[in-house]
């Protein structure tokens, strides 16, 4: 059984606060205590303004689960031309990011790294009070700042990140990874569909149609659809949508019967992206969807992780087939050390580039594996010998029963267990197909 929150020290120098100078962003980690890695401007301050305030609200909201929202602190990311923002939702159903690309700051990324980010309170109240052209200065960490010693010490606070945090961000980067853009529609039309969607409360699975310069609602899925899951979850959109020049929406193709299946939906000021992405059901929080599982099955992914976590770089975006070029591995190989990378919280994917980042998490790589009941169940069935292959086919003994797996041509697995009987592939494999995908070598 996994850990609900795997605690992590951080070293804040002092609450975040929005001076007359501009707004400090008190942060912990990177290559040294407290470092500043960026100080500048935003120059669209409103809405970087409204953008942050999203993040935070995702954060701090419990779409299904209730937690503790003390432990939801934003995650961000300086790598060279971009700064990034990150949340997870308290049931880890809604993944918020804000993308500043270089036309939205005024300033010089000096150095690179991730971070926890405090955004507390009084600190939302005063960026819900920025407005017009008011200045909003960002110095992400302290200019100067002494490492604790015994002669005195910076105010530590301890945040709990939830265990699902970590996983969550491993299968997004999966999920979206397969993500294509299906519809681009103008900010006032934007305005009129979310006005037009059902209230929070309700949990429907409707899907958006593009219809024109709109979109439409469906009860069922069409080729070329985008499922919408729990309308009520883009309610942290609408801050930013005066800003914004166009909402893009990005998700898997679809059929008629497809099932509940992710979905993505930004909105773009030109200086900044807001995106959220949905789980396919609200219930459902991405740290248990199993889309990472098959990519962390093969024996050679960590030592493929190692290579290839050694060659990031911190540009805005990570190319593959540079990576494949430069490790001499094949593309699917360096896809599945990234997902691997991913479970540390080091890789994200940006759909809107559909390319991978570079960021850098406190958790160690081998955790995911280690809190995830499937594939240490999987590797315990192979140890034991439990599998029994038959061309296709396999048998796998677990306790008193044999289970029968077999793999499908698009490389998925059924099996006779309860888990796919209940879920039918959709919260990715079974313990027993992972162990038959572990005995043929079988990544993705």
């Amino acid at each position: 059984m996994c850990p609900v929150n795997a605690v992590q020290t951080y070293r804040y120098l002092q609450p975040s606060t929005l001076r007359a100078a501009g707004l400090d962003l008190q942060t912990s980690g990177g290559p040294a205590a407290n470092p500043r890695f960026f100080s500048g401007f935003f120059t669209t301050p409103a809405a970087a303004a409204a953008g942050l305030l999203a993040v935070a609200e995702v954060a701090r909201t419990r779409y299904h689960q209730p937690v503790s929202s003390a432990s939801l602190d934003p995650v961000v990311t300086g790598s060279r031309e971009r700064l990034r923002f990150e949340s997870f939702s308290g049931c880890c159903g809604v993944y918020a990011r804000m993308d500043v690309v270089p036309a939205g700051f005024d300033g010089e990324v000096v150095g690179h790294g991730t971070t926890n980010v405090d955004v507390n309170p009084p600190l939302r109240e005063a960026l819900a009070r920025v407005g017009g052209i008011d200045p909003l200065h960002v110095a992400v960490g302290p200019n100067d700042l002494t490492v604790s010693t015994m002669d005195g010490a910076v105010v530590e606070r301890k945040v709990p990140l939830p265990g699902r945090w970590l996983r969550g961000f491993a299968e997004v980067q999966v999920l979206t990874a397969g993500f294509e853009p299906r519809a681009e529609i103008p900010a006032a039309e934007a305005v009129a569909f979310l006005r037009r969607l059902p209230s929070a409360r309700d949990r429907s699975v409707l899907w958006a149609v593009p219809a024109g310069r709109t979109l439409r609602l469906t009860s069922r899925p069409v080729p070329g659809a985008v499922c919408l899951a729990g309308a009520g979850r883009l309610a942290a959109l609408r801050g930013l949508l005066r800003h914004a020049r166009s909402l893009r929406v990005y998700g898997p193709a679809v059929r008629a019967g497809s099932p509940a299946v992710p979905s993505t939906w930004e909105l773009d000021t030109g200086a900044l992206r807001l995106s959220l992405t949905l789980s396919p059901e609200p219930y459902r929080g991405f740290s248990g969807e199993g889309a990472a599982l098959l990519a962390l099955a093969g024996d050679e992914v960590i030592d493929d992780a190692e290579l290839v976590g050694g060659l990031l770089a911190w540009d805005p975006t990570v190319d593959v087939a540079a990576l494949a070029d430069a490790t001499g591995l094949p593309d699917d190989r360096v896809r599945a050390a990234l997902a691997q990378l991913g479970t540390a919280g080091r890789v994200g994917f940006d759909v809107a580039e559909g390319a991978y980042f570079h960021r850098a998490m406190p958790y160690d790589a081998g955790r995911a594996e280690r809190d995830n009941p499937r594939l240490v169940g999987a590797r315990t069935l192979v140890e034991q010998g439990a599998v029994h292959r038959d061309e296709e086919h396999a048998t796998v003994r677990s306790g008193d029963e044999d289970y029968r797996v077999r793999r499908l041509p698009d490389g998925s697995f059924t099996c006779t267990c309860q888990w796919w009987a209940k879920h039918r592939g959709q919260r990715g494999p079974c313990k027993h197909a992972l162990a038959v995908a572990m005995m043929a070598e079988v990544t993705v």
